[in-house]
Protein backbone atom coordinates (compact mmCIF):
# COMPACT_ATOMS: atom_id res chain seq x y z
CA UNK A 1 0.00 0.00 0.00
CA UNK A 2 1.47 3.34 -1.04
CA UNK A 3 2.23 5.84 1.71
CA UNK A 4 -0.30 8.42 0.52
CA UNK A 5 -3.10 5.86 0.34
CA UNK A 6 -2.20 4.62 3.83
CA UNK A 7 -2.37 8.21 5.09
CA UNK A 8 -5.80 8.73 3.51
CA UNK A 9 -7.07 5.45 4.99
CA UNK A 10 -6.01 6.47 8.49
CA UNK A 11 -7.75 9.84 8.09
CA UNK A 12 -10.95 8.15 6.89
CA UNK A 13 -10.85 5.70 9.78
CA UNK A 14 -10.48 8.54 12.28
CA UNK A 15 -13.47 10.33 10.74
CA UNK A 16 -15.48 7.10 10.70
CA UNK A 17 -14.72 6.26 14.32
CA UNK A 18 -15.53 9.79 15.45
CA UNK A 19 -18.86 9.52 13.65
CA UNK A 20 -19.74 6.02 14.85
CA UNK A 21 -18.03 5.55 18.21
CA UNK A 22 -17.38 9.11 19.35
CA UNK A 23 -17.06 9.05 23.16
CA UNK A 24 -17.40 5.27 23.35
CA UNK A 25 -19.32 2.11 22.45
CA UNK A 26 -21.80 2.20 25.37
CA UNK A 27 -23.33 -1.23 24.82
CA UNK A 28 -20.08 -3.12 24.28
CA UNK A 29 -18.15 -1.36 27.03
CA UNK A 30 -20.85 -2.11 29.62
CA UNK A 31 -21.33 -5.76 28.62
CA UNK A 32 -17.86 -7.01 27.67
CA UNK A 33 -14.99 -7.18 30.22
CA UNK A 34 -12.00 -5.14 29.04
CA UNK A 35 -9.61 -8.09 28.96
CA UNK A 36 -11.85 -10.60 27.21
CA UNK A 37 -10.62 -11.88 23.84
CA UNK A 38 -12.37 -13.66 20.97
CA UNK A 39 -12.12 -14.62 17.33
CA UNK A 40 -14.37 -13.15 14.64
CA UNK A 41 -14.86 -14.50 11.14
CA UNK A 42 -16.07 -12.79 8.00
CA UNK A 43 -17.95 -14.72 5.32
CA UNK A 44 -19.23 -13.79 1.88
CA UNK A 45 -23.03 -13.82 1.73
CA UNK A 46 -23.07 -13.28 -2.04
CA UNK A 47 -20.86 -14.02 -5.04
CA UNK A 48 -18.45 -11.24 -5.96
CA UNK A 49 -14.92 -9.83 -5.99
CA UNK A 50 -13.18 -8.61 -2.84
CA UNK A 51 -11.59 -5.21 -2.31
CA UNK A 52 -10.72 -3.33 0.86
CA UNK A 53 -9.48 -6.06 3.18
CA UNK A 54 -6.46 -3.93 4.06
CA UNK A 55 -8.82 -1.13 5.10
CA UNK A 56 -10.85 -3.47 7.30
CA UNK A 57 -7.62 -4.65 8.92
CA UNK A 58 -6.55 -1.05 9.50
CA UNK A 59 -9.87 -0.27 11.23
CA UNK A 60 -9.42 -3.00 13.84
CA UNK A 61 -5.73 -2.25 14.38
CA UNK A 62 -6.52 1.46 14.78
CA UNK A 63 -8.79 0.51 17.69
CA UNK A 64 -6.37 -2.07 19.14
CA UNK A 65 -2.92 -2.52 17.63
CA UNK A 66 -2.61 -6.06 19.07
CA UNK A 67 -5.44 -7.38 16.86
CA UNK A 68 -4.39 -10.23 14.57
CA UNK A 69 -5.98 -10.10 11.11
CA UNK A 70 -5.65 -13.40 9.25
CA UNK A 71 -6.33 -13.32 5.50
CA UNK A 72 -8.12 -16.31 4.00
CA UNK A 73 -8.78 -14.37 0.78
CA UNK A 74 -7.09 -11.31 -0.79
CA UNK A 75 -8.22 -8.20 -2.62
CA UNK A 76 -9.08 -9.11 -6.19
CA UNK A 77 -10.12 -12.66 -5.29
CA UNK A 78 -13.47 -13.98 -6.44
CA UNK A 79 -15.68 -15.34 -3.68
CA UNK A 80 -18.88 -17.34 -3.64
CA UNK A 81 -21.60 -17.38 -1.00
CA UNK A 82 -20.32 -18.96 2.21
CA UNK A 83 -16.60 -18.48 1.56
CA UNK A 84 -14.46 -17.63 4.58
CA UNK A 85 -12.80 -14.27 3.94
CA UNK A 86 -10.76 -13.62 7.08
CA UNK A 87 -10.36 -14.23 10.79
CA UNK A 88 -9.78 -11.48 13.34
CA UNK A 89 -8.36 -12.38 16.74
CA UNK A 90 -8.02 -10.19 19.83
CA UNK A 91 -9.98 -7.85 22.06
CA UNK A 92 -13.69 -8.78 22.11
CA UNK A 93 -14.52 -5.08 22.54
CA UNK A 94 -12.45 -4.06 19.50
CA UNK A 95 -14.04 -6.78 17.36
CA UNK A 96 -17.51 -5.41 18.11
CA UNK A 97 -16.68 -1.71 18.08
CA UNK A 98 -14.88 -1.86 14.73
CA UNK A 99 -17.26 -4.27 13.01
CA UNK A 100 -19.60 -1.83 11.29
CA UNK A 101 -16.93 0.60 10.09
CA UNK A 102 -14.77 -2.25 8.76
CA UNK A 103 -17.73 -3.82 6.98
CA UNK A 104 -18.90 -0.49 5.53
CA UNK A 105 -15.53 0.00 3.85
CA UNK A 106 -15.15 -3.63 2.78
CA UNK A 107 -18.70 -4.07 1.46
CA UNK A 108 -18.65 -0.83 -0.55
CA UNK A 109 -15.24 -1.48 -2.08
CA UNK A 110 -16.09 -5.09 -2.85
CA UNK A 111 -19.33 -3.92 -4.50
CA UNK A 112 -17.31 -1.65 -6.79
CA UNK A 113 -14.83 -4.43 -7.59
CA UNK A 114 -17.68 -6.83 -8.32
CA UNK A 115 -19.48 -4.40 -10.65
CA UNK A 116 -16.21 -3.63 -12.43
CA UNK A 117 -15.49 -7.32 -12.93
CA UNK A 118 -18.86 -7.77 -14.68
CA UNK A 119 -17.96 -5.07 -17.22
CA UNK A 120 -14.40 -6.31 -17.67
CA UNK A 121 -15.69 -9.82 -18.34
CA UNK A 122 -18.22 -8.49 -20.86
CA UNK A 123 -15.44 -7.02 -23.05
CA UNK A 124 -12.84 -9.75 -22.49
CA UNK A 125 -12.79 -10.65 -26.20
CA UNK A 126 -11.65 -7.13 -27.13
CA UNK A 127 -8.63 -4.94 -26.34
CA UNK A 128 -10.90 -2.34 -24.75
CA UNK A 129 -10.17 -1.28 -21.17
CA UNK A 130 -12.87 -0.35 -18.66
CA UNK A 131 -12.25 3.04 -17.01
CA UNK A 132 -13.65 4.65 -13.89
CA UNK A 133 -14.57 8.34 -13.56
CA UNK A 134 -14.52 11.15 -10.98
CA UNK A 135 -18.09 10.31 -9.96
CA UNK A 136 -17.05 9.17 -6.50
CA UNK A 137 -18.10 9.99 -2.95
CA UNK A 138 -15.98 12.98 -1.84
CA UNK A 139 -13.11 11.72 0.29
CA UNK A 140 -13.41 8.12 -0.91
CA UNK A 141 -11.98 8.52 -4.40
CA UNK A 142 -8.70 6.71 -3.84
CA UNK A 143 -10.50 3.77 -2.22
CA UNK A 144 -13.11 3.70 -4.99
CA UNK A 145 -10.40 3.68 -7.66
CA UNK A 146 -8.40 1.04 -5.79
CA UNK A 147 -11.54 -1.11 -5.84
CA UNK A 148 -11.94 -0.61 -9.60
CA UNK A 149 -8.41 -1.93 -10.13
CA UNK A 150 -9.13 -4.89 -7.84
CA UNK A 151 -12.04 -5.72 -10.13
CA UNK A 152 -9.79 -5.66 -13.20
CA UNK A 153 -10.59 -2.13 -14.38
CA UNK A 154 -8.24 0.74 -15.21
CA UNK A 155 -8.07 4.07 -13.44
CA UNK A 156 -8.79 7.23 -15.43
CA UNK A 157 -7.41 10.51 -14.09
CA UNK A 158 -7.44 10.80 -10.31
CA UNK A 159 -8.51 14.44 -10.28
CA UNK A 160 -8.33 17.73 -12.12
CA UNK A 161 -4.57 17.97 -11.60
CA UNK A 162 -3.10 14.95 -13.37
CA UNK A 163 -4.61 15.16 -16.86
CA UNK A 164 -6.17 17.72 -19.17
CA UNK A 165 -9.82 17.12 -20.01
CA UNK A 166 -11.31 19.68 -22.39
CA UNK A 167 -15.09 19.45 -22.11
CA UNK A 168 -17.97 21.34 -23.73
CA UNK A 169 -17.82 24.33 -21.39
CA UNK A 170 -14.06 24.67 -21.91
CA UNK A 171 -14.54 24.48 -25.69
CA UNK A 172 -17.22 27.14 -25.54
CA UNK A 173 -15.19 29.63 -23.52
CA UNK A 174 -12.03 29.02 -25.58
CA UNK A 175 -13.82 29.51 -28.89
CA UNK A 176 -13.32 25.99 -30.22
CA UNK A 177 -11.37 22.78 -29.76
CA UNK A 178 -8.27 23.93 -31.62
CA UNK A 179 -8.02 27.15 -29.63
CA UNK A 180 -8.45 25.26 -26.37
CA UNK A 181 -5.73 22.71 -27.18
CA UNK A 182 -3.36 25.41 -28.47
CA UNK A 183 -3.84 27.48 -25.33
CA UNK A 184 -2.99 24.56 -23.06
CA UNK A 185 -0.32 22.57 -24.88
CA UNK A 186 2.62 25.03 -24.47
CA UNK A 187 1.93 25.39 -20.77
CA UNK A 188 2.02 21.77 -19.60
CA UNK A 189 4.60 19.00 -19.36
CA UNK A 190 4.55 16.75 -22.41
CA UNK A 191 3.90 13.80 -20.09
CA UNK A 192 0.46 15.19 -19.31
CA UNK A 193 -2.12 13.88 -21.74
CA UNK A 194 -4.75 16.08 -23.35
CA UNK A 195 -8.18 14.56 -23.80
CA UNK A 196 -10.97 16.29 -25.73
CA UNK A 197 -14.66 15.55 -25.37
CA UNK A 198 -16.48 15.36 -28.71
CA UNK A 199 -20.13 14.89 -29.60
CA UNK A 200 -19.97 14.86 -33.43
CA UNK A 201 -17.78 13.71 -36.29
CA UNK A 202 -16.93 17.36 -37.04
CA UNK A 203 -15.56 17.75 -33.50
CA UNK A 204 -13.66 14.47 -33.83
CA UNK A 205 -11.92 15.83 -36.93
CA UNK A 206 -11.10 19.09 -35.16
CA UNK A 207 -9.71 17.30 -32.08
CA UNK A 208 -7.61 15.03 -34.28
CA UNK A 209 -6.22 18.00 -36.24
CA UNK A 210 -5.41 19.80 -32.97
CA UNK A 211 -3.29 16.87 -31.81
CA UNK A 212 -5.37 15.57 -28.92
CA UNK A 213 -3.85 12.53 -27.22
CA UNK A 214 -7.25 11.04 -26.37
CA UNK A 215 -10.58 11.74 -28.04
CA UNK A 216 -13.72 11.06 -26.04
CA UNK A 217 -16.81 10.06 -27.97
CA UNK A 218 -19.55 11.35 -25.70
CA UNK A 219 -23.06 9.93 -25.97
CA UNK A 220 -22.61 8.82 -29.57
CA UNK A 221 -24.54 5.92 -31.03
CA UNK A 222 -22.59 2.81 -31.98
CA UNK A 223 -22.49 3.48 -35.73
CA UNK A 224 -21.15 7.02 -35.21
CA UNK A 225 -18.50 5.70 -32.82
CA UNK A 226 -17.43 3.12 -35.37
CA UNK A 227 -17.08 5.88 -37.98
CA UNK A 228 -15.09 8.02 -35.53
CA UNK A 229 -12.68 5.16 -34.75
CA UNK A 230 -12.09 4.68 -38.48
CA UNK A 231 -11.33 8.40 -38.92
CA UNK A 232 -8.97 8.53 -35.94
CA UNK A 233 -7.22 5.39 -37.20
CA UNK A 234 -4.78 5.05 -34.30
CA UNK A 235 -3.60 8.68 -34.39
CA UNK A 236 -5.10 9.16 -30.92
CA UNK A 237 -6.56 6.91 -28.24
CA UNK A 238 -10.36 6.71 -28.25
CA UNK A 239 -12.65 6.70 -25.21
CA UNK A 240 -16.37 6.01 -25.33
CA UNK A 241 -18.51 7.60 -22.64
CA UNK A 242 -22.14 8.14 -21.72
CA UNK A 243 -25.00 5.85 -20.71
CA UNK A 244 -22.90 2.70 -20.61
CA UNK A 245 -24.76 -0.37 -19.42
CA UNK A 246 -23.72 -3.97 -19.05
CA UNK A 247 -26.10 -4.89 -21.87
CA UNK A 248 -24.52 -2.36 -24.27
CA UNK A 249 -20.84 -2.36 -23.35
CA UNK A 250 -19.84 -5.32 -25.54
CA UNK A 251 -21.34 -3.66 -28.64
CA UNK A 252 -19.44 -0.46 -27.83
CA UNK A 253 -16.18 -2.39 -27.45
CA UNK A 254 -16.81 -3.92 -30.88
CA UNK A 255 -16.62 -0.45 -32.47
CA UNK A 256 -12.86 -0.50 -31.78
CA UNK A 257 -12.58 2.07 -28.98
CA UNK A 258 -9.59 1.78 -26.64
CA UNK A 259 -11.46 2.72 -23.47
CA UNK A 260 -14.99 2.78 -22.11
CA UNK A 261 -15.55 4.99 -19.08
CA UNK A 262 -18.41 4.02 -16.78
CA UNK A 263 -19.65 6.30 -14.02
CA UNK A 264 -21.95 3.74 -12.41
CA UNK A 265 -18.95 1.72 -11.24
CA UNK A 266 -18.63 4.21 -8.40
CA UNK A 267 -21.73 6.44 -8.39
CA UNK A 268 -24.29 3.63 -8.10
CA UNK A 269 -22.61 1.14 -5.80
CA UNK A 270 -24.39 -1.99 -4.64
CA UNK A 271 -22.49 -3.25 -1.60
CA UNK A 272 -21.37 -6.87 -1.57
CA UNK A 273 -23.06 -8.67 1.32
CA UNK A 274 -20.46 -9.75 3.90
CA UNK A 275 -21.09 -10.85 7.48
CA UNK A 276 -18.99 -10.87 10.64
CA UNK A 277 -19.64 -13.32 13.47
CA UNK A 278 -17.90 -13.87 16.79
CA UNK A 279 -16.99 -17.55 17.13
Amino acid sequence: MHGYLEEIVQQLIEIGLKEDVNSGDITTDLLIPSGKTATAVMHAKADGVLAGLFVAEAVFKHIDSSIQFIYEKNDGDKVTTGDLICKIEGSYRALLTGERLALNFLQRMSGIATQTAYFVDAVKDFDTKILDTRKTVPGLRLLDKYAVKAGGGTNHRIGLYDMVMIKDNHISVAGGISKAVNAIRPNIDRKIKIEVETTSIAQVNEALAAGADIIMLDNMDNSTMKEAVKIINGKAKVEASGNMTLERVREVAATGVDFISIGLLTHSVVALDISQRIK
